[in-house]
Protein backbone atom coordinates (compact mmCIF):
# COMPACT_ATOMS: atom_id res chain seq x y z
CA UNK A 1 0.00 0.00 0.00
CA UNK A 2 1.27 3.59 -0.78
CA UNK A 3 0.41 6.75 0.98
CA UNK A 4 0.20 10.05 -0.87
CA UNK A 5 -0.21 13.36 1.04
CA UNK A 6 -0.29 16.49 -1.30
CA UNK A 7 0.60 20.05 0.17
CA UNK A 8 1.08 23.64 -1.49
CA UNK A 9 -2.25 24.75 -3.18
CA UNK A 10 -3.26 28.22 -2.30
CA UNK A 11 -4.83 31.33 -4.27
CA UNK A 12 -2.53 32.57 -6.70
CA UNK A 13 -3.16 35.67 -9.41
CA UNK A 14 -2.94 34.85 -12.85
CA UNK A 15 0.88 34.86 -14.02
CA UNK A 16 1.79 34.10 -10.48
CA UNK A 17 3.31 30.46 -9.65
CA UNK A 18 3.04 27.65 -6.87
CA UNK A 19 4.42 24.82 -6.06
CA UNK A 20 3.09 21.48 -4.90
CA UNK A 21 4.69 18.55 -2.90
CA UNK A 22 3.88 14.85 -2.92
CA UNK A 23 4.77 13.06 0.27
CA UNK A 24 4.73 9.54 -0.72
CA UNK A 25 5.21 6.38 2.39
CA UNK A 26 4.36 2.84 2.11
CA UNK A 27 6.93 -0.11 1.90
CA UNK A 28 6.94 0.16 -2.23
CA UNK A 29 6.76 3.82 -2.49
CA UNK A 30 10.24 4.41 -3.97
CA UNK A 31 9.84 1.75 -6.69
CA UNK A 32 6.99 3.57 -8.38
CA UNK A 33 6.20 6.45 -11.20
CA UNK A 34 4.52 9.27 -9.84
CA UNK A 35 2.00 11.90 -11.40
CA UNK A 36 -0.37 14.43 -11.16
CA UNK A 37 -3.89 14.80 -12.13
CA UNK A 38 -6.43 17.17 -11.63
CA UNK A 39 -10.09 17.98 -11.71
CA UNK A 40 -11.92 21.13 -12.47
CA UNK A 41 -15.65 22.29 -11.20
CA UNK A 42 -18.15 20.42 -13.54
CA UNK A 43 -15.11 18.27 -15.72
CA UNK A 44 -13.45 15.21 -15.15
CA UNK A 45 -10.32 14.28 -13.93
CA UNK A 46 -7.63 14.76 -16.10
CA UNK A 47 -3.91 13.88 -16.32
CA UNK A 48 -1.18 16.93 -15.94
CA UNK A 49 2.56 15.28 -15.62
CA UNK A 50 4.29 11.95 -14.75
CA UNK A 51 8.02 10.87 -13.82
CA UNK A 52 9.21 8.00 -14.06
CA UNK A 53 10.97 6.61 -10.65
CA UNK A 54 14.44 7.22 -11.53
CA UNK A 55 13.63 10.59 -13.03
CA UNK A 56 14.69 9.98 -16.51
CA UNK A 57 11.47 10.53 -18.37
CA UNK A 58 9.02 13.09 -17.54
CA UNK A 59 5.41 13.57 -19.51
CA UNK A 60 3.13 16.58 -19.45
CA UNK A 61 -0.12 17.27 -21.11
CA UNK A 62 -0.27 19.43 -23.96
CA UNK A 63 -2.17 22.13 -21.99
CA UNK A 64 0.93 22.59 -19.41
CA UNK A 65 4.06 21.82 -21.24
CA UNK A 66 6.19 24.76 -20.72
CA UNK A 67 5.14 26.31 -17.89
CA UNK A 68 4.59 22.79 -15.64
CA UNK A 69 7.87 21.18 -14.18
CA UNK A 70 7.75 18.04 -12.29
CA UNK A 71 10.50 16.56 -10.49
CA UNK A 72 11.29 14.21 -7.24
CA UNK A 73 13.43 13.19 -4.76
CA UNK A 74 13.65 9.89 -4.41
CA UNK A 75 15.80 10.46 -0.97
CA UNK A 76 12.90 12.04 0.22
CA UNK A 77 10.03 10.33 -1.42
CA UNK A 78 8.61 13.39 -2.84
CA UNK A 79 7.38 14.63 -6.12
CA UNK A 80 7.02 18.35 -6.90
CA UNK A 81 5.41 20.30 -9.48
CA UNK A 82 6.21 23.27 -10.36
CA UNK A 83 3.82 25.75 -11.94
CA UNK A 84 4.32 28.98 -13.21
CA UNK A 85 2.20 31.68 -15.52
CA UNK A 86 -0.55 29.70 -14.05
CA UNK A 87 -3.81 30.76 -15.63
CA UNK A 88 -7.43 30.74 -14.67
CA UNK A 89 -7.56 27.38 -16.46
CA UNK A 90 -5.56 25.97 -14.55
CA UNK A 91 -7.60 26.40 -11.28
CA UNK A 92 -8.71 22.97 -10.13
CA UNK A 93 -8.72 20.18 -7.77
CA UNK A 94 -4.69 18.85 -7.76
CA UNK A 95 -3.97 14.92 -7.23
CA UNK A 96 -0.86 13.38 -6.72
CA UNK A 97 -1.36 9.50 -7.71
CA UNK A 98 1.26 6.73 -7.98
CA UNK A 99 1.61 3.49 -9.62
CA UNK A 100 3.95 1.09 -12.40
CA UNK A 101 4.77 2.97 -15.69
CA UNK A 102 2.01 1.48 -17.64
CA UNK A 103 -0.52 2.78 -15.16
CA UNK A 104 0.27 6.02 -13.41
CA UNK A 105 -0.48 8.52 -16.68
CA UNK A 106 -3.81 6.40 -17.25
CA UNK A 107 -5.49 5.15 -14.50
CA UNK A 108 -3.03 5.03 -10.91
CA UNK A 109 -4.05 3.09 -8.23
CA UNK A 110 -2.52 5.08 -5.65
CA UNK A 111 -4.12 8.33 -4.93
CA UNK A 112 -3.73 11.55 -2.45
CA UNK A 113 -6.64 13.51 -1.20
CA UNK A 114 -6.58 16.50 -3.33
CA UNK A 115 -5.22 20.30 -2.58
CA UNK A 116 -6.95 23.15 -4.30
CA UNK A 117 -5.16 25.11 -6.60
CA UNK A 118 -7.46 28.62 -7.69
CA UNK A 119 -5.82 30.84 -10.36
CA UNK A 120 -7.90 34.48 -10.46
CA UNK A 121 -8.05 36.23 -13.15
Amino acid sequence: QVQLVESGGGLVQAGGSLRLSCAASGRTSSSYAMGWFRQAPGKEREFVAAIMRRADSTYYADSVKGRFTISRENAKDTVYLQMNSLKSEDTAVYYCAADIIGLVTTNPRYWGQGTQVTVSS
